[in-house]
């Protein structure tokens, strides 16, 4: 098991980080007996102490089976996990997971324009002018760093519509995605200067969720996420093919 020893003294995370890696990454499988505490401390130059919270950490993503006087042993990740884990699966060893994004931009184009037509139902009239305000500042973005500065404009915007669609499980979802989208910004940049340039779309949504216009909204988000989502999830697939 390819774990590291810890050098820093925030040990518990670190030890998390590294064991969720190694699930994650397949170095432990699915039905895997799991090291024992004592087995970890020592492969990880930490405590016991450190490495019991961790995994008490880990049995609480429901990533392993804790079975008294048995082994703990690994979960499938795939079937126990949650959206929690989207940002350690989306970058890995510092490259972007073609397959992952793919299904983070499926995710968004199904959900996205159900979001709108329920914030074009609950947001009221101020909506309008909150988003009007932050397509303002994304036609505006410019100089060498632009296109990042548009996906954060472009987040800002779909994070005002969650607030409006007033929706516990739509906000989870998308903190969920927005964590795991942040830190691929700049990789994502030139696959995503199509969606987030296309200002007259947003315009259109903005109008159509300040009018209470539900179908239009819905209609209008699917126009601003498609073209870019149909065009990247095709680069994508020529990377994993790849």
């Amino acid at each position: 098991m390819p774990l590291q020893p810890v050098t820093r003294r925030s040990v518990p995370d670190e030890v998390f980080d590294q064991v969720l890696g190694e699930v994650v990454d397949g170095g432990l499988a699915a039905g895997d007996p799991l090291p024992s505490e004592r087995r970890l401390a020592e492969v990880l130059g930490v405590s016991r102490p450190a490495v019991r919270e961790a995994l008490q950490r880990m049995t609480q993503t429901r990533l392993l089976d804790v079975r008294h006087g048995g082994a703990t042993t690994v979960r499938d990740f795939r079937r126990y996990g949650g959206l929690d884990l989207l940002p350690r699966l989306l970058v890995r060893g510092g490259h972007l997971d073609a397959a992952v994004a793919r299904s983070v931009l499926e995710a968004r184009l199904v959900v996205g324009p159900g979001v709108a037509a329920l914030a074009a139902e609950r947001g009221g009239p101020e909506l309008e002018a909150t988003l009007t305000a932050t397509v303002d500042a994304l036609a505006a973005a410019d100089g060498p760093d632009a296109g990042i500065e548009r996906q954060r404009h472009a987040l800002a915007f779909w994070d005002q519509v969650v607030d409006a669609a007033d929706s516990m499980v739509f906000r989870l979802m998308f903190n969920s995605l927005r964590a795991a989208y942040e830190p691929a910004l700049e990789a994502l940049a030139p696959v995503m200067a199509e969606e987030v340039g296309q200002v007259g779309a947003y315009r259109v949504l903005t109008a159509a969720l300040g009018a209470g216009d539900p179908e239009t909204a819905r209609a209008a988000a699917d126009r601003v996420l498609r073209p870019a989502t149909s065009s990247i999830l095709t680069a994508l697939e020529a990377l994993e093919d790849a």
